[in-house]
């Protein structure tokens, strides 16, 4: 298998790197001391048309490609854009706008995805409940047929964006004995009757993501709102929880970029012993193995994002490899970054201290590194 990127595509890389790193880093730090959710961020990501890229100009997206819009991602965590930001995109453009895109009617993609694709809307999708995380199809939030409206109960929790969504995709159960074939989805305006949001939680990590709990008591849905038809919103989980393991994973590749090169800065600037601890194998051998695993974490991404790329429809075995290592190796990595700065790295001075923080996120957003072990078991089978 070959795959590789276009001098065109590299291109794109270097303007969205430049314009992060001009334009959206320096107000990163404050949003993330502040556990503040940035408007202004927001809008700088708008404005460079990088909430929509996936969909059709005619939607108001870019129209781009599965590595294009990975390079964006990657761009960005180079660039040191703090995680809670970038997660907020994820969330907003793979799960809420995405899943709207490929199952809504033509009705409802000419309402909703121009205003999410620019940014004027903000987007979440509610799955997770307090006692549904990895097994997504014991979701207790009801759904009832009344007259020409749908009847939401339950709660939603974890959800990014919520705070400050505009819409929702909310996942809901018509009957709870049809396990996953009850589950279906609707998309849910802020502003209908019977729907609201929790206090934003306070995080370790990608603090500056508005993320709190939905609340759905007697939500009145229009008939008009059901998202693809009754029964069938597990597969529309398959479809995005896909996106979650591949594309939403870019930053945090583009992320260990940043750390590198932050490491390597350090180590030739610090000096024990009368010389730079650069010069000490035991700091040499930190910075390749972080080397080593990027190269592989880009690998198990753009594998991913080549085959959806190429028409392949589902890739869970390979998305469940790339989440696993990028979320373990990553994690790791950033460990020995901090290690690098010793005390230094403990202060919020210095990024490596948010990057590890940030981090913890790859082994359990999206289905935990054990749940992506049990996929991959399951599917070598």
């Amino acid at each position: 298998m070959e795959f590789g990127i276009t001098e065109e595509q590299q291109m794109f890389r270097d303007t969205v790197y430049r314009y992060a790193k001009s334009r959206i880093v320096e107000l990163c730090e404050e949003a993330d001391l502040k556990s503040e959710f940035s408007y202004e961020i927001w809008k700088l990501l708008g404005d460079m048309g990088l909430l929509g890229m996936p969909f059709p100009e005619e939607y108001g997206g870019q129209g781009a490609d599965v590595v294009t819009c990975c390079l964006a991602g990657e761009a960005l965590g180079h660039a040191g854009v703090d995680g809670g930001h970038l997660l907020a995109l994820g969330a907003h453009t793979y799960l809420c706008i995405d899943t709207i895109f490929r199952n809504g009617t033509e009705e409802q993609k000419r309402k909703y995805v121009p205003k999410l694709a620019s940014g004027e809307w903000i987007g979440c999708m509610g799955l997770t409940e307090p006692e549904a995380g990895s097994d997504a199809a014991s979701i207790k939030t009801t759904a009832a047929k009344k007259g020409d409206r749908w009847i939401l109960n339950g709660t939603k929790t974890f959800i990014t964006n919520a705070p400050v969504a505009d819409v929702a995709v909310i996942y809901a159960t018509v009957d709870k004995k049809l396990k996953q074939a009850g589950i279906t989805a609707f998309i849910v305006e802020k502003g209908f009757k019977g729907f609201s949001t929790g206090k934003p939680f306070h995080k370790m990590g990608v603090r500056a993501s508005a993320t709190s709990e939905i609340f759905l008591d007697n939500c009145e849905v229009p008939e008009e709102n059901l998202l693809g038809q009754a029964g069938a919103g597990f597969r529309m989980v398959h479809q995005t929880l896909e996106w979650d393991r591949s594309t939403i994973m870019a930053p945090f590749v583009g992320g260990l970029m940043f750390i590198l090169e932050e490491c390597a800065r350090y180590a030739n600037e610090r000096t024990q012993f009368d010389r730079p601890i650069a010069k000490f194998q035991a700091i040499q051998h930190k910075i390749a193995d972080i080397k080593v695993i990027i190269e592989g974490a880009r690998l198990a991404l753009y594998r991913v994002a080549h085959l959806k790329d190429t028409g392949h429809p589902l890739n869970h075995l390979q998305a469940s490899v790339a989440k696993a290592f990028i979320g373990d190796w990553g994690l790791k990595a950033v460990s020995e970054a901090v290690q690098i700065f010793g005390g230094y790295g403990l202060m919020h001075e210095y990024p490596v201290e948010r990057f590890f923080r940030d981090a913890k996120l790859a082994q359990i957003g999206g289905g935990t590194s054990e749940i992506q072990r049990l996929i991959i078991s399951r599917l070598m089978n």
